[in-house]
């Protein structure tokens, strides 16, 4: 197993977009937008993939560096201490689960990070750095 990361930031109001954000739509592919399923950033062109792994604790580091960049914008101040953010997602990684942290940005603005699992026990889409195009 190996561990695909992923970022967006954008108007928070955007995720109501569900036609971008649901794999059965033709708007998916190219849509900047995080899907409804965790998981299904796989279906996602490569170009969306932000970094890959081959160990939890690189995919933890990610985290903790592309949150580090949010922390300023925070609309509310850290409700989870980052260490236990990273010692859950740590855990979860290591057992095949998924890890998606989102958080509200001042001026409406939304980041969404997440890492997940290749191939994924929840969702059938191949690699997407192997899938053909």
């Amino acid at each position: 197993m190996h561990w695909h990361a992923y970022q967006w930031t954008g108007a928070g109001a955007d995720r109501a977009d569900e036609a971008g954000r649901r794999t059965s739509s033709p708007a998916f592919a190219t849509s900047p937008l995080p899907p409804m399923r965790t998981g299904d950033w796989l279906a996602k062109p490569a170009s969306h993939v932000a970094a890959t792994f081959e160990d939890v604790e690189a995919a933890a580091r990610w985290l903790a560096a592309e949150y580090a960049k949010a922390v300023p914008a925070l609309l509310t101040p850290e409700r989870v201490p980052l260490a236990e953010r990273l010692d859950t997602a740590r855990d979860l990684l290591a057992r095949g689960v998924d890890v998606q942290w989102g958080e509200w940005l001042q001026g409406g603005r939304f980041v969404t990070l997440g890492v997940v699992c290749c191939p994924n026990r929840h969702v059938p889409h191949p690699c997407p750095l192997r899938r053909r195009p």
